[in-house]
């Protein structure tokens, strides 16, 4: 009577029929329910009848006659428990044959009565209930069939898969037997078929335990990690909460790593010895080893046993994995405990009254994408329609190409229609109609949720992790920790307290005044000079956003978001950045680690080429504080100039001066400003980092500031380098007391340079845990404590296709990574359990992973620990990511030279690979001799475009304002 969906039905039914209780209700239900378990049982017993009597199956025409009644266990027990057996033999008596018979046909009767019965009973309630109509009947048999029955026959239809398994494996059996093998080939087809067994039980174990984790059921045994959660009224509780079901989530999925390990070895143990097994007895045979021949009817028989015992258990498995999804899967778990499962992809910072499946909605990241948005706002129009809205902007991109590159119009036109022929042929496909369906319901869940914020006044933003992971926080506090940042704050200045459209269009004119001059001065070309001159009509006002940085323990802190796209000086930033970058790249190439793989090489190289690790070696990590902001405009300026003097051969690069330049950067620096609360700020440090140009001039700025360390280390054969705002090298110089007053001296010179240091024989660089141990380098992927140890990365463009590539990237991260096997292993499962509880199936996984494994041949490295084998896996990758690096430079030179031509279109539901490789294959044909649009003289990268994701649709409009 508690059951929810049987108030919902029984109320339904009490509403249009008023005479009628719910206790009559339940009482129907449940003699529905007692006849369809009776007739189940039924159903059963007449397998295990033509089990026992020979004609569960029609005979195979076969010369051999073989004894065909089969008795099932279940049968056996039974015999026993009527004392009409006392043995368990495979073969019986004719006696005990025909007793078990007649037992069995008792039990049919029996049933037979027992369901006439339930049958009166029903039919003798529904008389006495009045006004009670075959249409609530039929609502009481389905709730039945759904809610009882259903769970019930996907029961009973294993068992008679089981029975069947059973019944051919005995008769080949016997049919094997009625051969006359000699003793060695008894013993070798029980070998064989007891190590297959054991085979599929570890394989199927294996794959169940990651099963649990995609479908968010962790074992009951795992609870132990955890204790019960009290209720909690204010959100510095709810922090407390969350934070601890974060670590049970982490907690629990550490364990399952472990299981998982230890179940890939169990199953590669049991492989290898089947394996050895089957080869040893072919090898026998070949050989001719004295009776130890194997003939063909033998073998055959052997190998059908095999199958079956596939085929059984992966009967076995399909059913248990199709039990995880169903609601009622812990029913006999206490309903009192909270349990907490595998997923945790969202931070809780208050209170709220949101439901399960708004939080679950929201669980699945900001790069999650409902589908099908397209479609459901344009019900009312065509296929046709549709599939225009979704090919218009590749559309539109072809035409600017061609007119660009004065591609014939008639060529052009030509192109235009085979693609859009192409297009429209692969996608005109219908969508299923559960994943509209699906669409509809998070559309609506997306609109209960924004009103859900509103009402409680609460605010989600993604975090500043690039994780793909919500936050959820009161409105109230996360603003006012965003102004007491900006407060605080020494990088901006007010410039505007209000809103002035008419000052803003005072400052643009004010730059295209000194871009003006330039040109009269002929410091830039009429070319540049228009290239970079500033539409206020088209100019927009760049705003100020913050997202939460949950790295710290017990904090939240701000990160400022500056965006930059239309604003006045992105014409002026991206043209320096195309003319700076590629020459800054250069120069810092011997001192930059790309990412880890590279960093790993270069480390390896100073240990086992150069021999330079010591049992007293350091390693020293500074981690730069303010790397998007190191210094006033007027430094960051000068620094350029004097690093563009020191190493240009001449004044000028490529066309513009070095005080040209610095010109330019004067303009880009000092006008940059942003929107925040109806305020208008300029930046008195740095640019906005969603510039390209601010990580080139950081990057300028700290060369020339590490100069002095590299200076000192370069006399030492030290390994010196740094990513971004990290820097790591080795130090053998001293103790590590000198080696801090020598840092020390580089923030005592008034030195605007603010870093954080670790000295040690045991450091962190970037996600690697790097250790000298006396002298010997051990490294492994490293996993900070308060970060989402099992989030994916928050990525753009299409979802799956990023999280693909960086799946593969984060397992080539691993092997390069991991000094030791076992931690490769282990951080491979990692990055599994990270797709599984974030919503990609095992096929997803297990494609990448094989693909992975395979690129090399390597697939038995899956599951071996053979340190040797492991090593010339580990070299392999090194040498690939070498390759890859190579082709990084040629795409960036495509894209330095303007050869890079990147495309996209609309995508919600089609095969979007085989558009892909059409396009290309439609591009290769027409232009394959053609002077700039070749494959060898051009680079074309074609995406996708998906619909709004949840953070779009979410994470509240930002303000934008156009200049006017």
């Amino acid at each position: 009577m508690t059951n929810r969906e049987f108030i919902h039905m029984a109320q339904t039914i009490t509403k249009a029929i008023s005479s009628i209780h719910i206790n009559d209700i339940q009482q129907l239900a449940i003699l529905m329910h007692q006849i369809a378990t009776v007739q189940i049982d039924r159903y059963m017993m007449k397998v295990y009848l033509h089990s026992v009597q020979g004609t569960l199956k029609e005979p195979n025409y076969t010369p051999i006659e073989i004894n065909r009644s089969v008795w099932p266990i279940q049968v056996q027990s039974l015999m026993l428990t009527h004392h009409k057996s006392t043995t368990s033999m495979e073969i019986h008596t004719e006696e005990e044959q025909t007793t078990c018979e007649q037992l069995l046909h008792q039990h049919l009767q029996d049933m037979k009565e027992k369901i006439q019965d339930y049958e009166q009973q029903l039919n003798v309630k529904k008389q006495t209930l009045n006004d009670f109509t075959s249409n609530a009947e039929e609502m009481i048999q389905s709730y039945v069939q759904m809610y009882g029955i259903k769970q019930l026959k996907r029961k009973r239809d294993l068992k008679v898969a089981l029975i069947n398994y059973h019944y051919d494996s005995e008769l080949l059996k016997r049919q094997y037997l009625h051969e006359q093998p000699n003793q060695y080939q008894i013993e070798i087809a029980k070998t064989i078929s007891d190590t297959k067994r054991e085979l599929e039980k570890a394989r199927r174990e294996l794959l169940e335990l990651k099963y649990r984790v995609f479908y968010n059921k962790p074992s009951p045994s795992l609870d132990s990690i955890q204790v019960s959660i009290p209720k909690v009224d204010d959100n510095n509780d709810q922090r407390s909460i969350d934070k601890y079901k974060k670590i049970i989530h982490r907690n629990k999925l550490d364990v399952m790593a472990t299981k998982i390990l230890e179940a890939e070895t169990k199953f590669y143990q049991c492989s290898t010895i089947f394996d050895n097994e089957l080869s040893t007895m072919w090898r026998n045979h070949r050989e001719l080893v004295k009776n130890k021949g194997m003939p063909t009817k033998l073998t055959d028989i052997v190998d059908q046993r095999l199958k079956i015992m596939s085929d059984r258990w992966r009967d076995i498995y399909i059913y248990r994995i199709q039990c995880f999804s169903l609601t009622s899967y812990y029913n006999d778990i206490d309903p009192m405990l909270e349990r907490i499962g595998f997923s945790s992809s969202l931070i809780i910072d208050t209170s709220h009254q949101l439901i399960p499946e708004q939080l679950k909605l929201l669980s699945r990241g900001p790069k999650h994408v409902p589908p099908c948005q397209l479609s459901i706002s344009s019900l009312n129009q065509s296929t046709d329609d549709i599939i225009k809205k979704q090919y218009a902007s590749l559309k539109h991109q072809l035409n600017n190409v061609f007119s660009k590159y004065h591609v014939n119009i008639a060529l052009s036109m030509e192109i235009q229609q085979k693609i859009n022929d192409t297009f429209t042929n692969l996608f005109s496909i219908p969508i299923p109609s559960n994943i509209q369906q699906r669409g509809l319901h998070e559309k609506h869940l997306v609109q209960s949720i924004r009103f859900a914020f509103n009402k409680q006044n609460m605010i989600l933003r993604r975090t500043a992790d690039n994780k793909n992971t919500f936050y959820l926080g009161n409105r109230k506090e996360f603003e006012a920790k965003a102004k007491d940042y900006l407060m605080r704050s020494h990088d901006y200045t007010v410039f505007l307290t209000k809103y002035k459209c008419s000052e803003l269009k005072e400052m643009i004119e004010s730059m295209n005044e000194l871009l003006m001059r330039l040109k009269t001065n002929k410091s830039i070309t009429d070319n540049v000079y228009h290239r970079l001159l500033i539409d206020a009509s088209k100019v927009k006002l760049p705003y100020l956003y913050f997202l939460p940085d949950v790295s710290k323990d017990n904090e939240i802190s701000m990160m400022p978001i500056i965006t930059s796209e239309s604003s006045a000086t992105w014409k002026i930033g991206k043209y320096l950045n195309d003319l700076l970058r590629p020459f800054v790249n250069k120069i810092l190439q011997p001192t930059t680690f790309r990412d880890e793989p590279d960093f790993i090489q270069k480390l390896h190289q100073y240990v086992h080429i150069d021999k330079r690790l010591r049992a007293t070696t350091l390693f020293c990590t500074l981690q730069i504080s303010n790397y998007y902001a190191l210094d006033l405009h007027q430094r960051m300026i000068d620094t350029v100039g004097c690093f563009l003097q020191d190493n240009l051969l001449s004044n000028k690069l490529e066309q513009l001066t070095i005080q040209t330049i610095k010109n330019l950067l004067h303009i880009y620096l000092y006008y940059n400003i942003f929107y925040y609360k109806n305020q208008i700020y300029k930046m008195a440090k740095g640019s906005p980092t969603t510039m390209a140009l601010s990580e080139t001039l950081s990057t300028i700025y700290l060369f020339v500031w590490e100069s002095r360390i590299t200076k000192e280390l370069r006399s030492k054969n030290e390994l010196f380098g740094r990513y971004k705002d990290q820097i790591f090298f080795t130090w053998n110089n001293s103790n590590e007391k000198e080696l801090c007053r020598f840092l020390q001296t580089l923030q005592d010179k008034d030195s605007p340079i603010q870093f954080q240091q670790r000295i040690a024989s045991t450091v962190r660089f970037l996600n690697v845990h790097i250790d000298n141990l006396k002298g010997e380098l051990s490294t492994r992927i490293y996993h900070q404590a308060m970060m989402q140890k099992y989030s994916l990365p928050y990525v753009v463009g299409h979802s799956k296709q990023a999280h693909s590539d960086w799946f593969r990237s984060a397992l080539i991260r691993a092997v390069c990574c991991s000094s030791s096997v076992d931690n490769f292993h282990l951080e491979r499962v990692t990055l599994e359990l990270t797709c599984l509880t974030n919503g990609y199936s095992l096929q997803f996984v297990e494609t990448q992973v094989e693909h992975f494994f395979g690129y090399f041949h390597a697939h038995e490295m899956r599951y071996s620990k053979d340190p040797t084998m492991y090593d010339t896996f580990r070299k392999n990758w090194f040498s690939y990511m070498t390759m890859q690096y190579e082709l990084t430079d040629k795409l960036h030179q495509f894209n330095d030279k303007g050869q890079l031509i990147q495309l996209n279109y609309r995508y919600e539901h089609g095969p979007r690979c085989e558009f892909n490789e059409q396009f290309h294959r439609l591009w290769s044909h027409y232009f394959h001799q053609h002077p700039t649009l070749s494959k060898e003289k051009t680079k074309v990268l074609l995406t996708t475009k998906q619909q709004h994701s949840l953070n779009t649709l979410l994470a509240e409009e930002k303000p934008t304002n156009l200049i006017q």
